[in-house]
């Protein structure tokens, strides 16, 4: 037998959430297959198996808390494919050799035996579906011919149209509960919203931050992007974004503010002579922030790349820990989603964040007349304990006149 032990993720990584289970009991596995995806503070890891063989059981479900170094599964490495049937149907096989369609049932008895309080049989996945969408698991109907009900079957059965009320109905809500008279739900908190929750609370109380701001003229760079981004694309396979414009903004504006790009150890204050800018990300799980590296020596083209290929990384959950580490500053993009103005928080131990925003046409005052304008608010949060006013205003002003003369980006 061969024990699956939870890897060494990372330095400050010591613990993860069983997030689902991608073989079952009974199934083979070869050397080096996935066999569980493990949700971290951070991204989630897929666990191999070093050993070839039948997973013979999960010595953890879904949602429970598993350590580094600690066992969750056994593979019984002296089977090999073509023998793993499922110790139920040992008995019946040498009950009656002459009855082979029996078998499925037969184990569904047994099975059903044997698992506490006599609930229907089902995959991990499948349980926790059903308690998150407050689903009986007795009323889903499954083709499995053991009877287990799977992951998908849950899905079929949620999707399908509402029936007349009757009895089950009102037992398949056992996630809410009445709080003075009124339905309400109760759910469990990701690894991920946990530690986001815990990292933002702390950033507020260990952080002396504060937020100013100003407005970009944003009619220069709308009007490159639209003469050059058809022949961008052609040339580079990528489509030219705002974020190439205000990534290379801000890091041509740390260069001349360094310490919005450094952070504090201690009595000790930490000037990074690189700059690997975070760009937030939103996923169903919420906000994460990948890094894209050595923004000053990239090109438009390379950042636009590595931003689509961040983005799609972290709504697919397939980051790595090392593309999650080690930035320098951070943009977030809330105006994707409309926002008009916003303060936003910190990414510690970073000591600055850029908040971009909507772009809205206002009147603005051109010399003695008035001109409508697609204006965009800009807000930087920075940490008061190392970062002066003037030099935070300073700063946001410098990005502002890089984006309203994008020509400079490409100078500097």
């Amino acid at each position: 037998m061969a024990e699956v032990k939870v890897p060494e993720l990372a330095e400050s990584i010591t613990e993860g959430t069983i997030a689902q289970w991608l073989k079952k009991p009974g199934e083979f596995v070869e050397k080096g297959e996935y066999i569980v995806e493990l949700e971290t503070d951070k991204v989630n890891v897929e666990i191999i198996s070093d050993e070839a063989g039948v997973l013979k059981e999960q010595l953890k479900g879904e949602g429970d808390t598993v350590l580094v170094g600690e066992v969750i599964a056994i593979v019984d490495n002296a089977a090999s494919p073509g023998a793993e049937p499922p110790a139920a149907e040992a008995p019946v096989a040498a009950e009656s050799k002459e009855q082979p369609k029996q078998e499925p049932k037969q184990a569904v008895a047994a099975a059903a035996e044997t698992s506490a309080n006599n609930r229907p049989i089902a995959s991990p996945a499948a349980r926790k579906l059903a308690r998150e969408k407050g689903i009986d698991l007795s009323q889903v109907p499954t083709v499995d011919p053991l009877g287990r009900v799977r992951k998908q079957d849950v899905d079929s059965y949620q999707n399908q149209p509402a029936q007349a009320p009757s009895q089950p109905v009102a037992a398949a809500q056992p996630a809410a509960v009445v709080a003075d008279g009124k339905p309400v739900e109760r759910i469990k908190m990701t690894r991920r919203r946990q530690t986001i929750a815990k990292r933002l609370v702390d950033v507020q109380h260990t952080a002396a931050m504060l937020t100013t701001f100003n407005e970009v003229d944003m009619t220069a760079v709308m009007d490159l992007r639209k003469r050059r981004k058809d022949q961008f694309q052609a040339e580079n396979d990528v489509k030219l974004g705002f974020m190439s414009f205000f990534t290379k903004a801000v890091t041509i504006a740390l260069k001349k503010f360094p310490l919005l790009n450094a952070e504090i150890d201690g009595d000790e204050i930490i000037k990074k002579n690189f700059y690997d800018i975070g760009i937030a990300v939103s996923t169903d799980e919420g906000l994460i922030v990948p890094v894209v590296r050595d923004t000053d020596r990239k090109s438009f083209a390379d950042i636009e790349r590595d931003i689509a290929d961040l983005a799609k990384k972290a709504r697919d959950k397939k980051l790595g820990l090392n593309e999650l580490q080690g930035g320098t500053f951070t943009i977030t993009n809330g105006g994707t989603f409309g926002s008009l103005l916003s303060t936003p928080i910190l990414n510690a131990p970073q000591v600055g964040i850029l908040g971009m925003h909507t772009i809205q046409n206002r009147p603005v005052a051109i010399e003695d007349r008035v001109e409508i304008r697609p204006m965009m608010y800009i807000a930087l949060s920075y940490d008061h304990r190392i970062v002066d006013g003037k030099e935070a205003v300073s700063f946001l002003v410098k990005v502002k006149q890089l984006l309203e003369d994008p020509e400079q980006l490409l100078l500097g």
